[in-house]
């Protein structure tokens, strides 16, 4: 669900700044107030497999199509909403400098689609209800806090994606982008990215019911009286992490070559003996500006790595490569702001 600038308007893609840089602004306000130690750590591993997870896209069946993991969802529940929203935040500038995945003109509309929604609507309207609720009482302590994981997970990630897909058409509606008439567009976002949110609920599911039976702790507003883990913390962050460079720099070599859900809207995949469906012309489409001209300028300079390749190059290497160094990149990013910005550390009074 990666914007490219040429589907915002310059103006939508100042609001959409704006809008996402005030809730990062209130995440960190937030969370200076915060006297836990363990999610420094817990942000960096979780911040790299999300990365990583991000570069494998599965196939949707009889679509020609495909999608990835989003992650808002599945970092909201190992580190709250305010974490995950800058956690999402450093994965997506990430990606859009140094792998040139998304515009920098569109990164707050980015940012917005794909971390808002999952950080703070998915957290505050599903989990944290869910989670808190006496659903499941009748199974048993463990077994209820495995079904709320599994349902909130599932219908957290179908409902986050759907309003993550739902502003990408308003964004370009109000861009006046009149090749992308709302109705038609809509009609095709909607459904793929149903489809694809069910796969990553199931993929957050399967995540978070390992690390609740490994340190039960570690997720947010579960019930944790009288459950031990399986694991230290120091073992349970490390299956996470060797987990995040498998899936970086081994699983990425064999991720679909399908069209994401908002690439196969917009351009189909005829080429595969599918439907065009919004038919754009991948070279010319949407809104030129002077401003996505000058972003588009910086990011030929910061990209290192762009489409995550060697540039000029097919070499399986460089999608390794990528991951790797991808999934460091963005754990040091999250562990330096953390430390920076003093998230995380138990404060000291003074008598």
């Amino acid at each position: 669900m990666h914007m490219a600038d040429a589907l915002v308007a310059p103006a939508v893609a100042a609001t959409m700044y704006v809008a996402s840089g005030a809730a990062a602004g209130i995440s960190i306000k937030t969370l200076r107030k915060d006297e836990s130690t363990q999610k420094l750590p817990t942000m960096a591993v979780t911040s790299a497999l999300v990365f990583a997870g991000q570069m494998i896209n599965y196939t949707i069946p009889g679509t020609g199509s495909s999608g990835h993991l989003c992650g808002g969802m599945l970092l909201t529940a190992l580190l709250g909403p305010q974490a995950g929203f800058l956690s999402m935040i450093v994965i997506l500038a990430i990606q859009c400098l140094f792998f040139a995945d998304g515009g920098l003109l569109a990164l707050g509309a980015n940012c917005w689609n794909m971390a808002f929604y999952g950080c703070f609507v998915g957290y505050y309207i599903l989990w944290r209800p869910i989670m808190r609720s006496k659903l499941f009482s009748g199974m048993g302590p463990k077994a209820a806090g495995r079904a709320k994981i599994t349902l909130a997970s599932i219908l957290g990630c179908v409902l986050t994606l759907q309003l993550g897909a739902f502003s990408v058409v308003l964004e370009t509606t109000a861009s006046g982008i009149t090749e992308l008439p709302f109705g038609a567009f809509c009609a095709m976002m909607q459904p793929i990215h149903l489809a694809i949110g069910l796969i990553e609920g199931l993929i957050t599911t399967a995540v978070l019911l390992f690390v609740y039976e490994a340190r039960p702790e570690l997720i947010m507003d579960v019930e944790t009286s009288g459950q031990s883990g399986k694991h230290s913390l120091k073992t349970t962050l490390a299956v996470l992490a060797v987990t995040a460079l498998v899936v970086g720099g081994g699983l990425s070599l064999v991720a679909s070559s399908n069209p994401d859900g908002l690439e196969w809207s917009l351009f189909g995949n005829a080429e595969a003996g599918y439907s065009e469906n919004m038919g754009l012309d991948e070279d010319d489409f949407g809104v030129s500006s002077a401003a996505a001209d000058a972003a588009a300028s910086i990011q030929e300079k910061t990209a290192f790595l762009p489409d995550y390749a060697f540039a000029g190059s097919d070499s399986a290497a460089g999608t390794t490569v990528s991951g790797l160094v991808g999934s460091a990149l963005v754990a040091a990013l999250a562990a330096a702001i953390c430390l920076a910005g003093g998230f995380f550390r138990r404060k000291t009074q003074t008598p």
